[in-house]
């Protein structure tokens, strides 16, 4: 393989961080990942994400996964010295990206207006709770928080209570919403010459998620109510258990899949003429009969065999898998990193470019590389 055909697509890149947590910290992993140099700016106690836990030789799991292939340096951005530094690395910056407090950037001349007329090819990128405008600016916004205010829980969980989904969605939404708009922005910065102001909201990608429950209210008056794990608008689209109490979830798709999942799973064809199911709106507005006799029928198969009898007659289904089933799940990749406390297996990025993962840089100790940029930058 020639050497152009190994050179990761962002390489020549300088991106220079101030990020704490997880929305910004994962974008920035993005960018190093394709090949981008990324410098992560911390305070003397480090990014804060660091001490969420120490489940990975000691480290954190979420500092391990967001932060690696990134130089660390401590600086305080407060001082007049640490600044100074900070903006001779952004002279020579591609990219800047910040979540920090609402407020902060404009109290130290870092926003990005200021910014763009000091260094008009960088690109900058602010990540915010609730964006830089209207009531709600200066709130702070945690990732449960914003879930809860963007409707997302009202969704989620059963008929009975709320449920939280079960990961950081709202901050993995806005690094990810992040990456998409420095890509944009560097792409246009190709074609024009120019640097780009590229802001990003928890709340904003948090409600672009909720779009089609809130179309449902605003045109018919009616949102959708919290089913578990139903679906509000297709059937069957569910859980059901085995005999042996595994749970699977299974979703038909149109009547063709109907009338075979009748005939081969229910062993009753002639459900698929039942005036209470012949289409999808009557089998939602009788799931109340519908879902007991596929109950009924789940339960007299063990998983196993159910999931072949599925699977060969062409029906969607997943099981409703735990994380002890998950680490070993046979879909799963896998890479290694190195770490300040030696190697560790992490779930390889979800991204493949010519079919090949890319080997990923270490995952840096608060301030390693401290000494390196700042004499490289002084």
């Amino acid at each position: 393989m020639s050497e152009s055909e190994n050179q990761k697509p962002l390489e020549g890149i300088l991106v220079v961080s101030i990020e704490q947590a997880l929305a910004a910290p994962l974008c920035s992993c993005r960018l190093a990942d394709a090949g981008a140099r990324v410098i992560k700016v911390e305070r003397d106690a480090g990014d804060f994400a660091r001490g969420y836990d120490s489940a990975v030789n000691g480290e954190s799991s979420y500092f391990v996964w967001t932060n690696r292939g990134k130089e660390s340096i401590v600086l305080d951005i407060k001082s007049d010295s640490g600044l100074k530094l900070l903006h001779k690395m952004l002279a020579k910056a591609d990219v800047f990206i910040q979540n920090l407090a609402p407020g902060a950037t404009d109290r130290l001349g870092l926003d990005s207006e200021s910014l763009l007329k000091s260094y008009p090819r960088l690109i900058t990128c602010d990540i915010s709770g609730y964006g830089e405008h209207g009531q709600y600016q200066d709130m702070k916004a945690y990732d449960l928080l914003i879930q809860s205010e963007s409707g997302l829980v009202s969704v989620s969980g059963g008929p009975e209570s709320y449920g939280r989904i079960g990961v950081s969605i709202c901050d993995v939404g806005a690094g990810m919403n992040a990456l998409s708009g420095v890509l944009l922005a560097l792409q246009k910065r190709h074609l024009t010459g120019k640097g780009s102001s590229v802001k990003v909201s928890l709340f904003d990608g948090a409600v672009d998620w909720m779009s089609v429950p809130i179309l449902h209210q605003k045109y018919t008056g009616k949102g959708p109510e919290r089913v578990g794990l139903r679906h509000p608008s297709i059937a069957p689209y569910g859980e059901f258990k085995s005999a042996d109490e595994k749970t699977l979830v299974i979703s038909i798709q149109n009547n063709r899949e109907w009338k075979t999942f009748c005939a081969e799973i229910l062993l009753q064809p002639e459900l698929a003429e039942d005036p209470r199911f012949v289409s999808n709106n009557q089998r939602v507005a009788h799931s109340d009969e519908l879902y007991p006799l596929i109950s009924k029928r789940f339960s007299e198969y063990n998983s196993d065999d159910l999931r072949d009898l599925l699977y060969s007659n062409g029906i969607a289904f997943g099981a409703v898998n735990h994380t002890e089933d998950l680490v070993q799940h046979p879909q799963l990749r896998y890479t290694s990193v190195e770490t300040p406390h030696g190697p560790a297996d992490i779930i390889a990025p979800p991204v493949l470019i010519d079919n090949r993962q890319e080997k990923l840089g270490a995952v840096p100790a608060l301030g390693e590389h401290t000494e390196e940029i700042t004499a490289e930058f002084s």
